[in-house]
C-alpha cells in the first residue's frame, strides 16, 4: 500500500466515498435493488420518516417540486413509492414507501452497518470514533444540522 500522507488527502476523500458508493450498490444489486438511482436513498430515507407532499420532499431535499415530482415519478415506476390521498385532506397526495421501497431501505441501512462495523474490526472503535468526528466536522454543523442531512442519518 503507498504511504496515505503522500496521496493527496481530497483525492483520498472522494475515493474512499467511491469505494463506499460502489460496495453499497453491489450489495443492492445483489438483493434485487439493482435498479437504484443516484438519489434514490435521499428519497427512500426521507420517505422512510413520514409519507409527505412533493412540496415537501422538495424542501426536505432543497430541490425544486419540479425536480421532486420527477424523482417520485421515476421511483413510482420502479415500485419504490406510491402516492395515496392524505387522510386527513383527501385532496392531497402524499408519498409513500411501498413494500419494495421500505425493503430497499432496509438493505441499505444494513450495509451501512456492516460497513461501519467492519472498519471497526479492522482499525478499532477508537480510529472510527475518531473518524467520525473528523468527517463531522469537516461537514460542519450547519450541514449535519440541516432538514436534508437529519433525514439520512437514521
Amino acid at each position: 500500500m503507498t504511504v496515505p500522507g503522500k496521496l493527496d488527502f481530497g483525492i483520498l476523500m472522494v475515493l474512499a466515498d467511491q469505494e463506499f458508493v460502489r460496495g453499497l450498490r453491489a450489495a443492492m444489486a445483489e438483493q434485487g435493488f439493482d435498479d437504484q438511482g443516484r438519489s434514490d436513498g435521499f428519497v427512500l430515507r426521507t420517505l422512510g420518516e413520514a409519507p409527505m407532499t412533493i412540496s415537501g420532499l422538495a424542501e426536505r431535499l432543497e430541490i425544486t417540486k419540479q425536480g421532486a415530482s420527477q424523482l417520485a415519478d421515476d421511483m413510482q415506476q420502479r415500485g419504490y413509492v406510491e402516492r395515496r390521498p392524505d387522510p386527513a385532506d383527501a385532496r392531497v397526495r402524499l408519498l409513500q414507501l411501498t413494500d419494495r421501497g421500505q425493503a430497499a431501505l432496509k438493505a441499505a441501512r444494513k450495509y451501512h452497518r456492516v460497513y461501519e462495523n467492519r472498519l471497526r474490526l479492522t482499525f478499532g472503535d477508537r480510529a472510527i470514533d475518531d473518524l467520525r468526528e473528523v468527517l463531522a466536522d469537516i461537514a460542519g454543523d450547519a450541514q449535519v444540522s440541516t432538514p436534508h442531512f437529519r433525514a439520512l442519518m437514521f
